[in-house]
């Protein structure tokens, strides 16, 4: 997945966390814990019309693998799979995205991610958010990230709230999900608010060590 993207391809990772450009070959594992996964993520996610099964199947992953595939050639997005590494075994677990990518004065993106319930609860997706986010902010070139979450998705606030984003706006009827169009809070980041604590991963692990 060569691209224009500085700092793209990129292999991250901390302790048993792993994130790492997508591979054809993640097809079955991706339709595995999406399929396994549809009452935990279908609420929060802005998907095509269809039955969940099929939209998450081996075949539609050829379809979202060249999707990704063509944005981050093109310098639109950081999409990375999450994996976890335990006994020797690689296995993944979720996604994390940096999208809409826009650059020169504005130096933004959007993150977006989600986590097998499977593995909720273990750090997981903090761990590769911040480790996303090091990266934006680094090799990456990027000043600003945002995330939009419906504030019923309390589990999803709590990753954002945990890594210390700043909550600063309401956006009312911001995206179609789940049949209609549903409000969004949103939280940003830039990389002034964390160069000082030595990036957002040195946070997490601070504040995870403390409680």
């Amino acid at each position: 997945m060569l691209g224009a993207t500085p700092g793209w391809p990129a292999v991250l990772a901390d302790g048993p966390v792993l994130l790492r450009p997508y591979k054809r070959g993640d097809a079955r594992a991706w339709s595995e814990v999406r399929v396994a996964n549809q009452a935990w993520l279908a609420p929060w996610e802005s998907a095509p019309p269809g039955p969940w099964a099929e939209m998450n199947s081996p075949r539609a992953y050829g379809y979202v693998y060249r999707d990704m595939k063509r944005a981050a050639r093109r310098g639109e997005s950081m999409p990375f799979a999450v994996c976890l590494v335990e006994h020797g075994r690689e296995r993944l677990v979720g996604h994390v995205n940096l999208g809409n990518i826009v650059r020169r004065a504005f130096a933004s993106a959007y993150a977006g991610y989600w986590v097998d319930y499977r593995v909720a609860g273990r750090g997981v997706i903090p761990t590769a958010l911040a480790l996303a986010v090091d990266h934006a902010f680094g090799p990456g070139g990027l000043h600003r990230i945002e995330v939009n979450i419906r504030p019923e998705n309390g589990p999803s606030r709590r990753v954002v709230e945990k890594l210390g984003f700043r909550e600063e706006a309401y956006h009312q009827r911001y995206m179609h999900i789940d049949g209609g169009w549903r409000d969004h809070l949103g939280y940003a980041m830039t990389s002034e608010e964390i160069v000082a604590e030595g990036g957002l991963l040195s946070r997490w692990k601070r504040v995870r060590a403390s409680q």
